[in-house]
């Protein structure tokens, strides 16, 4: 039976969206060179009215050119990785599924590799190899783990760590034989995951795909409340199981390959926050769905902000998520267990 939140979902919406608004605003001040409130909002409003101030010409290009596109981006990421792995445990009924576990990162990074080695970083081929080759390890999980429906868990994440295990030798092998003074580094940053240099070309490359993947998701949101019934009970209520399944994996895939195309493999976004969430709004993915993407987001903008402040050089986003996913993780893990 699914459990109900503790908070009403309008509070937790608005609190949320409220919050993103703000940590967008503070991401947007910090940096090297620190712009205050008042300017960011003059910024705007002469963008909305079309007006110009001389004074400002520096603050404008740095916010509009430089930062807006960052947070941007970000923050689709973030949404698109967290609904990614809050459909996928749905889907499989199982906390530990996420887009990196069932190796979606790691075949759409060999995707990415292969696209810099070969086709010289072409945008294009970056965006479709990622997708083909994260539809691919999926493809080998399900053969890998035997079951025609539903997958026994441990089955299914031994069978997602062999796969990205298989699918990270290979990538290791292109860095391997890259040219080292050009495409080796070129991969190696990447893999690590960053928003550096982004532009608004990397936003409408990514939000196609990462929209149609989202949209896709959300109108499964309540066939994934009936999954967790069990199938006979999902065919009883009209909901083809089997069908159901593949096109959410589908739809997770197709998100978590062009968020790796244009930022890299950031990994344990997808694990962590489904479980923040579910204490926040509980089990019921008509709620949860949508609160995933604001919490993403919003996780996403915060941990970009702290990468390129923290340090004078900027800090690989993936290293962070890691560093603070997986200990969050092993306090929810531990808990729970304590628990039972």
């Amino acid at each position: 039976m699914l459990k109900s939140g503790k908070h009403s979902e309008k509070s937790v919406i608005l609190s949320l969206i409220g919050l993103l608004l703000c940590v967008c605003i503070f991401s947007m001040m910090l940096g090297k060179y620190s712009i205050q409130l008042g300017d960011i909002l003059t910024v705007f409003k002469n963008r909305v009215f079309n007006s110009y101030n001389e004074e400002l010409k520096v603050v404008d290009h740095i916010i509009i050119n430089i930062r807006l596109p960052r947070v941007i981006l970000a923050g689709i990421v973030g949404a698109g990785l967290s609904i990614s792995g809050s459909s996928l445990q749905g889907t499989f009924q199982n906390s530990l599924v996420s887009p990196d576990i069932l190796g979606v990162c790691s075949g759409a990074g060999l995707g990415a590799a292969l696209g810099i080695l070969f086709f010289d970083n072409n945008i294009v081929v970056i965006t479709v190899l990622p997708f083909l080759f994260g539809i691919l390890s999926i493809i080998l999980v399900f053969f890998l783990s035997g079951s025609k429906k539903k997958s026994d868990n441990m089955t299914l994440v031994l069978s997602g760590i062999i796969v990205s295990s298989i699918f990270n030798a290979l990538t290791s092998l292109v860095k391997y034989v890259a040219d080292t003074k050009d495409k080796l580094p070129t991969i190696t940053f990447w893999l690590m995951g960053s928003f550096s240099n982004t532009t608004y070309r990397e936003i409408l490359i990514s939000a196609l795909p990462i929209f149609i993947g989202l949209l896709g998701l959300l109108m499964f949101r309540w066939k994934l409340n009936l999954l967790s019934l069990g199938d006979e009970d999902a065919y009883t209520l009209g909901v083809n199981p089997k069908q159901t399944r593949w096109l959410i994996i589908l739809f997770s895939t197709l998100i978590t390959a062009a968020c790796v195309a244009v930022s890299g493999i950031v990994g344990w976004v997808g694990l962590v926050i489904p479980h923040i969430c579910r204490k926040i709004i509980g089990n019921n993915h008509d709620k949860l769905l949508f609160i995933s993407c604001l919490v993403g987001a919003i996780f996403m903008i915060v941990v970009d902000t702290i990468a390129r402040n923290i340090v004078t050089s900027e800090i690989p986003i993936g290293i962070l998520t890691a560093l603070i996913g997986a200990p969050f993780f092993a306090i929810i893990y531990r808990r729970s267990r304590g628990g039972e």
